[in-house]
């Protein structure tokens, strides 16, 4: 694999669960006061206690003054890819720019069905998400959105608001022909945990990505390549995912970017958000970030 030579991008992921409402307040504060460029919200709005990731996003905008959020990633089966699009150019106006729109098929039926929508699966599911980051992708130009089909029903809609900074559409794939669309329409991939696609498997994906890309005629540096990682900060830390001290993480995430292809991470701590979320934006970002420039300023 290869280093696209992206910017690099740091994030956090918040807990949308109601009851952790207080302290995810502090930790957005925090993320902006170390200089984080994303705070990320997951969008499962079947879990009772989970808060609404658009609500929760919009209330924590005005809280915060200049980090941007990320959808990782809304539901498109629960959320009409057109009026999708339209929140996300409506907070993305109100908060001048401050949004990107991380998006989904959605992967759990079920429980998209418990909440009154479709239960699609396999190609379905592929052939939907499909449509609907094309449909998405005019809204957020501010074309004209018209399309009949077995899956949307639009008859015309004028979009808007046009942001003067676009509202990048990154899609969340982890199978062949998810990731397939990812390359041929998406502004960048959003990877699942590193628990559910290891680093060992990333190359052949990327591949994946790259081949559509190229076959739609598309450059395939130009996608940004998004990595949720799960893990512990310390050094005698016990968890999921990526365990170990500071110096392992800088390692790690480094390789993550030369070898892997990945511009932006998401941490998700799992355990002590507050103190962990301190060593990753006060240690551990700056130390990736030079160590990477260092080796990109010799290649």
């Amino acid at each position: 694999m290869t280093d696209y030579k992206r910017p690099l991008s740091f994030g956090m992921s918040l807990d949308p669960s109601e009851g952790a409402w207080d302290q995810t307040r502090r930790l957005a504060r925090t993320a902006e006061d170390l200089g984080l460029d994303y705070l990320a919200v997951q969008d499962h709005p079947y879990q009772a206690g989970h808060l609404d990731a658009w609500t929760l996003i919009s209330h924590l905008s005005a809280f915060t003054d200049q980090i941007s959020f990320l959808t990782d990633v809304a539901d498109m089966q629960l959320r009409p890819p057109v009026m999708l699009a339209k929140a996300a150019m409506s907070l993305s106006a109100l908060t001048g720019g401050r949004i990107q729109l991380g998006v989904g098929g959605g992967g759990i039926p079920d429980a998209i069905a418990s909440m009154g929508g479709p239960a699609r699966r396999g190609q379905d599911i592929v052939a939907f998400a499909a449509e609907s980051v094309e449909l998405m992708r005019t809204a957020l130009a501010g074309g004209v959105v018209r399309l009949h089909s077995p899956y949307h029903s639009i008859g015309g809609y004028h979009a808007g608001p046009v942001t003067p900074k676009p509202v990048g559409l990154w899609l969340g794939a982890q199978k062949p022909h998810m990731l397939a669309a990812t390359g041929r329409l998406a502004d960048g991939w959003i990877s699942p945990l590193n628990i559910y696609v290891p680093p060992l498997e990333v190359p052949s994906r990327q591949q994946i990505i790259d081949e559509a890309a190229v076959e739609a005629g598309r450059d395939p540096t130009k996608l940004r390549r998004v990595y949720n990682v799960i893990g512990v900060i310390g050094d005698h830390g016990e968890g999921p995912g990526l365990v170990g001290d500071v110096r392992r993480w800088v390692d790690t995430l480094t390789q993550w970017v030369v070898e892997l292809g990945f511009d932006t991470f998401i941490f998700w701590p799992a355990t002590d958000p507050q103190h962990q979320l301190t060593l990753f934006g006060g240690e551990i970002v700056p130390a990736v970030r030079e160590r990477v420039d260092a080796i990109r300023s010799v290649r």
